[in-house]
């Protein structure tokens, strides 16, 4: 059976209104995640984040990461060991917010342990807020699990 062009033009637009039509469906069921839920408020009081990071910068040192038997150890600078200083790890997934973990620590020695799952895989962002005698401080590195 032969076609002539009018029918050929037809089955090309039909063809190309489906492919839209399923790539609209497709698109429709992707799921994303948002950073922050409140993400305007939380720009608003960002300027806190970067003074604590000033600080921290400002203290000396950096944080040192070591990961070991399925735990990740981070070990502050030196102006923090001796001292109460309580916080929050968060590892932050940007992929999966599932992925996330948050874990509040207290330490006077300057070492803070994560247990890590063993589906922790991938690149995470080390955010870590800290409270030393009523000053806070804000550390964030990259790393990969």
């Amino acid at each position: 059976m032969k076609l002539n062009w009018g029918y050929k033009i037809v089955i090309v637009y039909v063809t190309f209104v489906a492919g839209i039509l399923f790539l609209g469906f497709k698109s429709s069921m992707l799921k994303f995640d948002l950073v922050q839920k409140d993400y305007y408020a939380e720009e608003l009081k960002y300027q806190n984040v970067i003074d604590a990071s000033a600080r921290a910068k400002a203290a000396g040192g950096t944080l040192v990461t070591n990961l070991s038997n399925g735990k990740l150890q981070l070990q502050l600078p030196a102006a923090f060991v001796g001292v109460l200083t309580k916080g929050q790890v968060h590892l932050y997934f940007p992929a999966d917010e599932q992925k996330d973990i948050i874990k509040k620590f207290e330490t006077q020695n300057g070492q803070v342990d994560v247990e890590l799952l063993s589906s922790t895989k991938g690149n995470y962002t080390i955010k870590l807020d800290i409270e030393k005698q009523g000053l806070k401080y804000y550390f964030e590195q990259k790393i990969f699990l």
